[in-house]
């Protein structure tokens, strides 16, 4: 966008072109102002605790003699999917409306101003994850012959009740393992190796219908963590501010990310994944943060490039979270979930918690 035509010195409102106005108003250049010292802290800080925050849900499922209360890790869990939810339209469909949205210089000037990109990119997003998602579960659905939709694990397990006959379960088996063949007779039970052979192709079905889910997660907080970082990097006057709440809002984000991961029952030869994961999670905003600072003189968050690329992003990770937020998290967990809890004061934990990880993390939106 040039404004080579504009001279801000001499407006005439009534004639003058809004764009141009609109343009020159937001383009500011490079906003750096020093702190170099509060900046490079801020690498180690939000290192720190973004990736405490993250594998704290991972060690209290793992570690057994930490004998982490129920309701802490309820806690993480069902807080940070609000934080997630939060996230997806407070800090990033929001922002991508004052970025490339219709009152912007980007949405005034050219085929930019001719739709309402935001939403119109975050609903792509959302359709394209969903057929994603849907065709992951229906390779793993025809692959094991089983979804999770009419899996009562629970009752094979406990009671060693083999699958009935026409049972999607009676189809899942291994001829050369032992494996789980479709029972004769409705009341025949199943051998120690039978329920074993099906523990182990229920946790490998679950866990090849959720990691891509959460892998599509991840993906989506990190781009959004790559772009704050860089802004903390470069932004000035307001980074005393964004710091301290770049701090609590990584943070809650990472509980959200660790806490999805810990739902995951990863096989055994993927035990070291977690870990990876949650560590990557942890990396993201101070090595973005470190690009910043290497660039901190020179680069412009507000140029119309950088603008284009942020709206870009952000529209994308919005869509991104909308489904996963409110699909993998609430309508699998609360709505959907055969195994969900049946007690009152669990299930009103779980909804306050969620509604606080929402709530606090909408809050933060006012200033980051």
């Amino acid at each position: 966008m040039s404004n080579s035509t504009f001279d801000p010195q001499n407006v005439n409102l009534d004639t003058a072109d809004q764009a141009q106005v609109v343009c020159y108003m937001e383009l500011a250049g490079n906003d750096y102002n020093g702190m170099l010292g509060a900046r490079i802290s801020s690498v180690f800080v939000i290192l720190f605790v973004s990736t405490a925050f993250t594998f704290f849900p991972i060690i209290s499922v793992r570690v057994k003699r930490l004998k982490m209360p129920l309701y802490v890790y309820m806690f993480a869990r069902y807080f940070g999917a609000g934080v997630i939810i939060a996230t997806a339209f407070i800090h990033l469909l929001d922002p991508a409306y004052g970025e490339i949205g219709p009152n912007t210089c980007v949405g005034m000037t050219g085929n930019w101003a001719v739709y309402s990109w935001p939403p119109a990119i975050a609903l792509v997003s959302v359709m394209f994850i969903f057929l994603l998602d849907f065709a992951a579960e229906r390779y793993v659905e025809v692959k094991y012959g089983f979804s999770h939709t009419d899996m009562d694990t629970e009752t094979l397990l406990t009671e060693g009740g083999a699958p009935s006959e026409g049972s999607p379960h009676a189809h899942a088996h291994t001829d050369d393992e032992g494996a789980i063949a479709a029972s004769d007779s409705p009341e025949k039970n199943t051998t120690v190796t039978d329920v074993e052979a099906l523990q182990e192709s229920i946790n490998s079905y679950l866990f090849r219908e959720q990691i891509a889910a959460f892998l599509i997660l991840e993906f989506g907080v990190m781009v959004h963590s790559v772009i704050i970082g860089l802004n903390l990097g470069v932004v000035g006057d307001e980074f005393k501010t964004l710091y301290p709440v770049l701090v609590f809002h990584q943070s809650f984000e990472g509980l959200g990310i660790g806490a999805r991961m810990s739902a995951i029952p990863f096989p055994k030869k993927y035990n070291y994944l977690p870990w990876v994961l949650c560590a990557l999670y942890g990396l993201t905003t101070p090595i973005s943060i470190a690009i910043g600072l290497g660039v901190r003189t020179t680069y412009a968050s507000n140029s119309y490039t950088a603008n284009i690329v942020s709206g870009l992003l952000d529209s994308i990770s919005a869509g991104i979270l909308i489904y996963t937020g409110l699909v993998e998290l609430l309508a699998r967990d609360f709505l959907f979930n055969p195994r969900r809890t049946k007690d009152n004061k669990e299930l009103t934990f779980m909804i306050c918690s969620l509604l606080l990880g929402a709530g606090i993390m909408a809050l933060l939106g006012k200033w980051a």
